[in-house]
């Protein structure tokens, strides 16, 4: 029987999946079977670390706030009570970027949650 060399498609498929996987090392990036595993874990890497990265970032502002807090003699836990009761409406992102960007407008912000 005569041996059949695959055609266009099959040739096409296999240089998407290895286009797919360029900057890859070892076999990963030449070889057709674990170029298809490395996409699979890949794509299921991303999904789950786009999931975490909320709440890496959200975790990085409360650490900013709580170190600009700390030499204006107050707590992160009480700071965001204070906020709630004083009904000020600045998320977290925002406050950090305060925090690190313009401290003296975030101390002011502090001076209001503590001037009630």
């Amino acid at each position: 029987m005569a041996r059949v060399k695959g055609g266009t498609t099959p040739n096409k498929r296999r240089k998407n999946i290895l286009a797919q996987t360029k900057g890859y090392r070892f076999g990963r990036s030449t070889k057709l079977a674990a170029a298809r595993e490395a996409i699979y874990h890949a794509q299921l890497y991303a999904f789950d670390h786009r999931k975490d990265k909320k709440g890496d970032f959200r975790r990085l502002w409360t650490v900013r706030i709580n170190a600009a807090l700390r030499p204006l003699d107050m707590k992160y836990n009480r700071f965001i009570k204070a906020l709630s009761d004083s009904n000020i409406g600045l998320n977290r992102k925002m406050l950090s970027q305060l925090a690190m960007d313009r401290p003296e407008q975030f101390k002011k912000v502090v001076e209001a949650t503590t001037a009630k």
